[in-house]
């Protein structure tokens, strides 16, 4: 019986100690603040999500693009998207306050797992390549959508080729 009786009290106590933490807010993640129950919104230092700067939006400038395409079931940046990869870096290097998240996609040939694991290889190979041109490793973020998110929903090597791809998008579009 004394067996029984130590471990539903200790559960009961573990229980009734625990506490659920609040949602995050949709403009930052909350923090607790010393000596008080209340949580502070930590947003992303002077970038307006509403508004990019007209450089990366402009569709003369490079830095408008944002989609980095890879042959079948490779991840290696192609040649064709070096100075793009490269304009990215150099504008993070230069604006330490943006950040970007890379994601990195597939198209619907090879298994969910397979996909997931090569669309993390190509998100991270862009990432990579614009740390090392001096972007701060804090500044991008690079996930897997796999199979998930399809440029084109076609069933043929056009359709396929545009959804094997890694997308820059920078905070505010994401």
């Amino acid at each position: 019986m004394k067996k029984l009786i130590i471990p539903a009290i200790l559960a009961l106590l573990i229980a009734g100690c625990s506490s659920t933490p609040d949602a995050p807010d949709a403009n930052g993640a909350q923090v607790e603040t010393p000596n008080s129950g209340n949580v502070a919104t930590v947003t992303a230092g002077n970038v307006d999500s509403r508004k990019l700067p007209p450089e990366l939006t402009d569709p003369k400038n490079i830095l408008s693009k944002r989609s980095v395409y890879f042959d079948y079931d490779k991840y290696d940046v192609r040649a064709e998207y070096k100075d793009l990869v490269t304009a990215h870096a150099k504008f993070l290097a230069n604006n330490r306050q943006f950040k970007i998240l890379i994601q990195g996609n597939t198209d619907d040939r090879g298994s969910r797992e397979y996909n997931l694991a090569l669309g993390q290889k190509r998100a991270d190979a862009i990432k990579k390549m614009v740390t090392l041109l001096g972007a701060r490793e804090d500044q991008v973020e690079s996930v897997s959508l796999g199979e998930e998110k399809p440029k084109n929903e076609g069933q043929n090597e056009a359709a396929w080729a545009e959804n094997r791809r890694g997308d820059i998008l920078y905070q505010g579009e994401y």
